[in-house]
């Protein structure tokens, strides 16, 4: 077990080899929004370069107002250029009204947006074009310049000559991912030759030749809303943070509303002149505690016996598993141990998943289980289906259960009541499996540890408690401080295991193969044995002559 534990190093972010950089944090140059966004700058640049009928850029980002006003002050920088922005959806405002009387004479005409964007550039949310889907006709031949008329607010009344214009504009459209998909199903032509495609980037990979960049960034935002400057420890804090949202011990994000109301919270707890660690830390606990409501009750479930997870003991057949809920509507993903248990009785070789049969697990789980399936039988070296059926479920779940993140924990349980050798309960699995037995990467492995974690603590820490979890994971691992200074005290674990061959003597005391008669594989293959010399006592020769009499 030894061999596969983590230190508490490795289960937090170490950035000390980048204080260097952080020493000198005040006197780096700033780095604005779009020099962090380099496709963004590519693709703005060529949309002001571009001759031809290239006019409109597409962008994928989050939908609201911020974003449209940095890349309108991005346009206006790199061109110097007008760059307009507007949030209506109003099809009036984008092309100009005009009205006239009875016999035909214009007495009104308002400016649209298009010509006060002559010469420059107009930015729109995607939701402008989806709105008006009838009007897309008009707006495609605007940008490709071809002359129109604003729109009539008096349709009862004829102009005798209808105003006509042309304008030079090219058009930056902004949204999500499923606005975009959207607009492109209403024009499958959107990307032929018509409109290029980018994305605003959330994250930033961090070494050596970017870390300056980023902490640039940092300032950039701190001197553009007039904040206070990050101490060292502050910055040490906020990359761990930082590292938790994005799932990556090596990427940051850089989406600049997330670093504003965390500045902005943590400017309520300023001490001095400069945010220090505990501002930080402080600011990230009072968001996590407006949104720790459910994870808390579902926790008061576990610790009131309503729902039953054991962290103690020896169990055949049962596995503590990891879950992430999700919530919709609902802005944290929480962890929650499931109680996996399989059984066995003699049948066909089926593996029946009961949360399929019920119609409460999804495909991927499906898949899970199959690859499960088809791994055993070639561990066991099966000529033949196996002679022993079981039935696999997660006990006291009343919801769908999707993903292939319990497949190693599944593959633990079904090996253990074959192979009737307990499972350690005061160990939690996660991690998927391959065909070759290999422990693949799954998700959620913060909120699943720490879970798991809270449930140990409350039900009393024995020292022997923790998780294993993919190898792979490793990278993504940014635990909350209580749970890295539980690791480092040695009171809770975490074993990270690269093959079911690794797992099995960690949360079961035995191999899983191997010469040995203690090993899981070769219990298993002496219990089919016995099965076969119980169920066929005679030999084959005898068994045929028995036909015949």
């Amino acid at each position: 077990m030894q061999m596969n534990q983590e230190s508490w190093q490795s289960v937090t972010p170490q950035y000390t080899e980048f204080d260097d950089v952080i020493s000198e944090f005040e006197c780096l140059p700033k780095v604005s929004f779009l020099d962090i966004q380099p496709r963004l700058k590519q693709a703005l640049s060529t949309l002001a370069n571009t001759q031809g009928y290239n006019r409109v850029l597409i962008v994928n980002s989050p939908d609201n107002a911020f974003y449209r006003s940095c890349i309108s002050k991005g346009l206006t920088h790199l061109t110097g250029k007008a760059a307009i922005t507007t949030e209506s959806i109003n099809i009036n405002d984008l092309l100009g009204t005009y009205a006239c009387n009875e016999s035909g004479q214009i007495t009104a005409q308002t400016q649209g947006l298009v010509e006060k964007a002559h010469g420059g550039f107009l930015i729109v949310s995607a939701n402008m074009l989806l709105a008006n889907p009838s009007s897309w006709p008009i707006f495609k031949s605007i940008f490709l310049g071809q002359a129109y008329s604003p729109v009539s607010v008096t349709p009862k009344n004829l102009a005798n000559e209808v105003p006509i214009n042309s304008y030079s504009v090219r058009l930056v459209v902004v949204g999500h991912r499923d606005q975009i998909a959207d607009l492109d199903y209403l024009d499958g032509d959107l990307y032929s030759g018509f409109a290029n495609f980018t994305e605003v980037e959330h994250d930033i990979a961090i070494d050596q030749d970017s870390i300056d960049c980023y902490l640039g960034y940092l300032l950039s935002l701190l001197k553009d809303f007039d904040l206070p400057i990050l101490s060292p420890e502050a910055i040490h804090r906020l990359m761990v943070a930082g590292a938790r949202y994005s799932e990556d011990q090596r990427y940051m994000p850089i989406e600049p509303l997330w670093y504003l109301s965390i500045f902005h919270e943590a400017s309520l707890y300023l001490s001095g002149t400069q945010f220090d660690e505990q501002a930080i830390d402080k600011a990230l606990e009072a968001k996590h505690n407006r949104e720790s409501y459910l994870p808390e009750r579902a926790l008061s479930d576990i610790l009131d016996g309503q729902v039953i997870i054991e962290t103690q003991g020896e169990c055949v057949g049962q596995v503590n598993g990891l879950t992430v809920i999700d919530v919709s509507g609902h802005p944290l993903s929480y962890g929650e141990p499931a109680r996996i248990s399989c059984v066995i009785h003699f049948g066909d070789g089926d593996i029946s998943d009961v949360e399929r049969k019920a119609e409460l697990g999804g495909n991927l789980h499906a898949k899970g289980m199959m690859i499960m399936q088809a791994f055993v039988a070639s561990a066991l070296k099966l000529e033949e289906p196996l002679p022993y059926s079981a039935s696999v479920v997660f006990e006291q779940s009343y919801c769908e259960v999707d993903g292939d993140s319990a497949t190693l924990a599944e593959l633990c349980s079904f090996v253990s009541a074959l192979s009737e050798y307990p499972i350690n309960q005061q160990i939690a699995v996660t991690g998927a499996v391959d065909q070759f037995g290999r422990v693949q990467a799954v998700g959620g492995l913060n909120e699943k540890i720490e879970g798991f974690y809270r449930v140990c603590k409350h039900q009393g820490f024995t020292g022997q408690q923790g998780v294993i979890i993919p190898k792979t994971n490793l990278k993504h691992l940014a635990l909350n401080k209580e749970v890295v200074a539980s690791i480092k005290s040695d009171e809770f674990h975490i074993w990270s295991v690269e093959t079911v061959d690794e797992t099995i003597p960690i949360i079961m005391g035995k191999p899983f193969r191997g010469d040995d008669e203690t090993s899981v594989i070769h219990k298993i293959a002496q219990r089919i044995e016995n099965y076969e010399k119980h169920e066929h006592p005679q030999g084959i020769v005898e068994r045929i002559k028995n036909w015949f009499l």
